[in-house]
């Protein structure tokens, strides 16, 4: 009988310590060594933030700690390697009408046949609140040479975040120049733009955009706190060579503010980049405005604001501004919305949908000769022109 056990004994020790010999090594990399996109200044608080330190003393609070999130930002890096891991620390930040992996996770993706493709993403299965994380994000590749892309988290910054690959791979800077950077998209908004509440990173609507049209975007989306702040308009403004600016505001604005506050947020943007085009979005037609007189009126009368500031501007002699109606933004059947107002993936497809057409005509009118041509939804029709 001893001796049967004493077998079965050694059995189990040698089967774990095969398993144990056959565990790959991973071999980890500091995501400093790869590129970062998505920002509007290399000169930020931290790695993985937007807004410079000198900001701290001059922004108000809210708006400075959504700062510290690292919505939109997004590495690039090349591999041979059959599998792909990350390591990285954050907050361990929760919300309850949003995925963790939205929030505080990773997305990976990867070009394959001419186009970004999802291949993995980077989770928490060991509780909410964690703060240190480390995951495969894909695995059992073939060893061919990729091209990846990993977006940060939408609703919580990273602290720390390295790379990892089986030892023995290649793990290096990019090669291929895609999405393009040397002139991004620069979106201001709210907790919409910031990515509420996309299920992961990369359905973030300015993360759709930017691959449908193979171009760098930065977002600046500060949940509740898009309340038109001039530094932000300052940030905006110091990004070298933008291609088209997006003002998507209104959800977090009153229509005193939108008519107080968009001229002097514009001049700024114009003194720095006379010829470039700014996009102008209406609020959405929130699902429960149809039954909620309040958030209907509320609605209307900050796209009501908007269109009035809008006409005075053109009126005055600006040029290069185009206009993006709601209606037809998020469909029709209010399948778009997790709560009324925040986006599903659904929602952030409909939104790229409607409004990447405008950003295409507006970064090809690169002069201040143009007039706006094209405007979206019914509701802009009371302000239309016609070259």
């Amino acid at each position: 009988m001893m001796t049967m056990l004493r077998k079965l004994l050694l059995a189990a020790v040698a089967t774990a310590l095969m398993a144990f010999s056959f565990e790959e090594e991973i071999v980890y990399r500091d995501a400093s060594a790869f590129p970062l996109y998505g920002k509007a200044t290399a000169d930020t608080y931290g790695p993985y933030t937007r807004f410079p330190a000198s900001f701290k003393e001059e922004s108000r609070e809210p708006l400075w700690n959504l700062s510290l999130n690292s919505a939109g930002l997004y590495l690039r890096f090349r591999s041979d390697a059959p599998s792909i891991h990350a390591r990285w620390t954050n907050t361990g930040y929760h919300m309850p009408h949003m995925t963790d992996v939205g929030v505080g996770g990773l997305d990976l993706y990867s070009f394959i046949d001419g186009k970004w493709l999802f291949v993995g993403s980077g989770f928490d299965w060991k509780g909410v609140g964690r703060k240190s994380h480390e995951r495969r994000l894909v695995g059992n590749m073939d060893g061919e040479m990729r091209e990846y892309m990993l977006y940060l988290p939408l609703y919580d910054g990273v602290d720390s975040l390295a790379i990892g690959v089986p030892a023995g791979y290649t793990l290096e800077g990019p090669r291929l120049e895609s999405p393009q950077s040397d002139a991004p998209i620069v979106c201001y908004g709210t907790s919409i733009l910031q990515g509420g509440c996309a299920s992961r990173p990369g359905m973030a609507h300015t993360a759709i955009i930017g691959r449908m049209l193979d171009r760098e975007v930065i977002n600046l989306g500060f949940s509740g706190n898009a309340h038109l702040d001039m530094e932000v308009a300052r940030l905006m403004a110091s990004v070298p060579n933008p291609a088209v600016y997006v003002m998507d505001n209104l959800p977090n604005c009153t229509p005193p503010m939108i008519r107080e506050r968009t001229k002097a947020f514009v001049d700024i943007l114009r003194r720095a980049h006379p010829g470039v085009s700014v996009v102008f979005v209406e609020d959405p037609i929130f699902p429960h405005s149809i039954v909620d007189k309040s958030v209907r009126e509320g609605v209307e009368s900050n796209n009501a604001a908007l269109r009035e500031v809008y006409a005075k501007l053109l009126a005055s002699g600006y040029r290069n501004l185009f206009y993006v109606g709601a209606e037809g933004m998020t469909g029709d059947d209010g399948e778009s919305f997790v709560d009324g107002v925040h986006l599903t993936d659904l929602g952030m497809l409909r939104y790229a949908r409607h409004v990447a057409p405008v950003l295409r005509e507006a970064i090809a009118c690169d002069t201040l000769e143009c007039l706006p041509e094209i405007f979206v939804g019914a509701s802009s029709s009371d302000i239309r022109l016609e070259k």
